[in-house]
């Protein structure tokens, strides 16, 4: 459950933790459902006799898959500005993608508010860096900057 906080609370709270999501399964299902929804069907994601053999030794999640998650993942977050009516999703600032994931593992993100900004009066920017996390895995799927333009 969100806390709704005053948009000044909110910007001095730059750089602390917003949550962890819960795990999220990338299964070989999801994996293909999103290839057919791309048409991005290259034999690492979704042929898995041919991946066996591959540099991974299996399937892979497409990145842009694990990315796509981060409107799920922001859904465990711990804030929002008090007197939010709507958000949109405003883009990206920086991507990187670090580690491949595996069919059959687990996916979450720790997320930190990055950027608070006013914009037009009722409309503030908020940046949040998303960590990717694989489960049992040091390195991070994935690291990356979204930015949400609430409306209050």
């Amino acid at each position: 459950m969100f806390e709704m906080v005053p948009v000044e609370k909110l910007k001095i709270m730059i750089g602390q933790d917003n949550g962890k999501s819960d795990w999220v399964l990338i299964d070989q299902e999801r994996v293909n459902r999103f290839a057919d929804a791309t048409d991005d069907h290259q034999w690492i994601h979704v042929d898995v006799e041919q991946a066996k053999k591959g540099p991974f030794g299996g399937t892979i999640a497409h990145g842009f898959l694990i990315l796509s998650l981060t409107p799920l993942f922001s859904s465990s977050g711990k804030y929002l500005p008090e007197g939010m009516k709507m958000v949109l999703n405003y883009g990206l600032n920086k991507v990187r993608f670090i580690a491949p994931v595996s069919t059959g593992s687990r996916a979450r993100s720790k997320m930190v508010i990055s950027g608070v900004e006013e914009k037009n009066p009722g409309r503030l920017l908020v940046t949040t860096t998303h960590t990717i996390e694989i489960e049992g895995q040091d390195k991070p799927a994935c690291i990356a900057e979204t930015l949400a333009m609430f409306m209050i």
